[in-house]
């Protein structure tokens, strides 16, 4: 039988606040009153699942707040085990003398609103009992953020020493710079615009679809089928793993290679062709098809000058003392989204360029340059 979509997912709902899995601890932040949605509607209760590490010092002013991306997690450092179905996701940026120093930091990594590893999301049992699914609904940035607020005032935090991510981590960074800036001192923003381009929305709504056209995703409701949108997740996460690397990268790689001793001209697979099937078996063990969709579509409706009047207007209120670190070779979000945003922030930061070969994803491989970047900027 093929995998169901994102088989494990775990889902919210039978948690309180304390509980713990594996390192994950849970505590519901939002009661049945719900959260009111920016672009509509209330979604509640809502529980969240974070990670800590470090100590938070008596005035509460250490805090530091780690934002994931797309198919990140709460998970940033550690290796699998039970409740974490894959190893930290950022190696050697977080501990004791690391970039982010758990000696004189408290670290907190919250999984987003809409994910599946333990925050409330489509796989989630609603207040009737079943799964959200195609219930589930449309969120922003903006709500993530309001969520981690909340995390944040259940912590007795009222102010972060520093908000740091990358991609669509980097969004929910600027969010909070935009949306309480009086709650942010420093900002570390990587890899990521002010708001979605149409090649951005356009690579994400093709994933989308692609999910969405496989027969085995019923609309949104495959969770009690024998066999969810597994192809179609493997499909999409292919297509983004491609926008993540550089064509220079791939062609280094994997070149017009064979898979091992598999023959093209007779059916059989190209290397590249492998590695990026590999990408999706591998995403499908560890996260739920329903979240993809609406975390990518929150990354398309990202704009932190929405409403704002634009921006630069929306930056100029920034007030942490912000740092840019962009990846030269990124072509889904072109160094020049970078610099165009660090000329509108008030402190005009200079945009740390980390010069790779591997594109997007140079924020997760490059850790020694991106490490050394994030040290400076909180020093």
């Amino acid at each position: 039988m093929p995998p169901r979509s994102g088989e494990p997912i775990t889902t919210t709902g039978a948690w309180s606040v304390g509980d713990e899995i594996g390192d994950r601890r849970f505590a519901r932040v939002v009661g049945g009153e719900g959260l009111g949605l920016e672009a509509g509607g209330r979604l509640g209760p809502v529980e969240i699942a974070y990670e800590t590490w470090g100590e938070l010092d008596p005035s509460g002013g250490n805090a530091v707040l780690v934002l994931h991306a797309l198919t990140g997690d709460s998970h940033v450092l550690g290796p699998a085990g039970p409740g974490h179905p894959s190893a930290g996701w950022w190696p050697d940026i977080i501990g004791p003398g690391a970039p982010i120093d758990t000696d004189r930091f408290f670290v907190v990594c919250p999984n987003v609103l809409g994910g599946c590893q333990g925050t409330t999301g489509p796989a989630s049992v609603a207040p009737d009992g079943k799964r959200y699914g195609s219930r589930f609904p449309i969120i922003t940035v903006r709500d993530q953020v309001r969520v981690e607020a909340l995390l944040a005032d259940h912590l007795g935090i009222s102010r972060w020493a520093a908000v740091v991510g990358g991609s669509m981590g980097g969004m929910r960074v600027l969010e909070w710079c935009v949306g309480s800036p009086e709650r942010v001192e420093r900002a570390v923003v990587i890899a990521v615009s002010a708001a979605a381009t149409a090649e951005q929305i356009g690579l994400c709504s093709l994933q989308v679809r692609t999910i969405r056209a496989d027969p085995a995703f019923a609309g949104g409701d495959y969770y009690d089928r024998a066999v969810g949108p597994a192809q179609g997740l493997a499909i999409a996460r292919g297509m983004g793993q491609v926008s993540y690397r550089t064509a220079a990268e791939l062609d280094l790689r994997f070149g017009r290679e064979a898979q091992g001793v598999e023959q093209p001209l007779k059916g059989g697979r190209y290397s590249v062709e492998s590695y990026l099937e590999h990408h999706g078996d591998t995403l499908l063990r560890r996260f739920d098809a329903n979240s993809y969709i609406v975390l990518s579509e929150a990354m398309n409706h990202h704009d932190v000058g929405r409403g704002r009047g634009g921006i630069t207007a929306a930056l100029s209120g920034v007030k942490a003392e912000t740092s840019v670190i962009g990846i030269s070779s990124d072509r889904l979000y072109p160094i020049g989204l970078q610099y165009e945003m660090a000329r509108l922030l008030p402190n005009r930061p200079e945009v740390r360029v980390v010069e790779s070969t591997v594109g997007h994803d140079g924020f997760l491989v490059e850790r020694a340059a991106i490490g050394a970047w994030i040290a400076d900027a909180l020093a």
